[in-house]
């Protein structure tokens, strides 16, 4: 049964669906593309952080910060076996109907 909380959170399980498809991206990126605000977009990577998915880079750009996120080993694996473990979940439903 599904027992990753920190990928089965919706906002966090996109971020590591869009950082699984790129090298690494930047928090505006992610921003844009998930829609998130600033508040809600650094709790879910500071989540994902703690838990070893994702590695975060600080640095400033053009005296500004900017932070570059990239999903780590530790990320594809849980990502892959948690949507592998969906995969079989639809299985049973799709079985069921």
């Amino acid at each position: 049964m599904i027992d990753n909380d920190t990928i089965h959170s919706r906002p966090r399980f996109l971020i590591l669906v869009i950082l699984s498809s790129v090298d690494e991206c930047n928090f505006k990126f992610l921003k844009e593309k998930l829609e998130f605000t600033d508040g809600v977009l650094s709790v879910h990577l500071t989540k994902l952080e703690e838990a070893g998915y994702v590695k975060a880079v600080k640095s400033y750009l053009n005296k500004r910060p900017n932070s570059v996120y990239s999903l780590t080993q530790k990320g594809q694996k849980a990502l892959l076996e948690y949507v592998e473990e969906m995969e079989s979940l639809f299985e049973i439903i799709k079985e069921s109907l």
